[in-house]
């Protein structure tokens, strides 16, 4: 037996008011504003406003996209530190050292 294709409705397209073509976003046009933190302010319909805040969390870094391709989850990044950590010398000895002299 043969499947027949079936249209999507027209009102699964997309509406002319949301054709994009040709227009280019700007990158990291809000990029600082949500380091920072920002809010976000919702209407309601009984004409109340509700005003919700967000910003990282703590321990929470960003990464910048040049970093993050070579880190793309939170795994990666714990793994390198770790390795980075084994680097560094013990703190104790340091302290241990800083007060001998």
């Amino acid at each position: 037996m043969k499947k027949t294709r079936t249209k999507k409705p027209a009102t699964d397209r997309m509406q002319s008011e949301y054709d994009f073509t040709g227009k280019k976003g700007e990158r990291g046009k809000y990029y600082e504003a949500y380091r920072r933190g920002h809010q976000v302010r919702v209407h309601k319909a009984d004409g109340s406003t509700v005003v919700q805040y967000f910003s990282l969390k703590d321990g929470a870094v960003m990464l910048e996209p040049d970093v993050q391709r070579y880190f793309p989850d939170s795994d990666s990044v714990n793994k390198a530190l770790r390795t980075l950590i084994t680097l560094i010398p013990n703190k104790a000895s340091k302290l241990k050292t800083a007060k001998t002299r």
